[in-house]
């Protein structure tokens, strides 16, 4: 008997990858409030990667790379943050993201 891999079950990981855009007005509560959403969101169950840096060219690009498990670890997280204070204090921030899926290796 084979061994059964996540991708063999069509399980599916979501990469997020892209950058926001903060306004200058918000860009310090922004900054404040990254620390405390990146640490909340890598306690996720489903989160494998989640990086947010400053751009080093453009201070306020920051630039996003996320990966989750599959696609109800990601729609946890999307909910999550709607509801959370990141949501509240990126209400102006323009957001570039491009979202994939794929079979995961495992």
């Amino acid at each position: 008997m084979g061994v059964i891999r996540s991708g063999d079950l069509g399980i599916s990981k979501i990469t997020l990858q892209g950058h926001i855009i903060v306004p200058d007005a918000d860009l310090a509560i922004v900054k404040n409030e990254l620390i405390v959403h990146q640490k909340l969101t890598q306690q996720e169950a489903g989160c494998l990667i989640f990086k947010v840096a400053q751009d080093s060219a453009n201070i306020n690009k920051f630039n996003v790379y996320e990966e989750f498990t599959d696609q109800q670890a990601f729609d946890n997280h999307q909910l999550r943050v709607k509801n959370s204070n990141w949501g509240k204090v990126t209400v102006n921030v323009q957001r570039y993201y491009q979202i994939s899926n794929g079979a995961q290796n495992v």
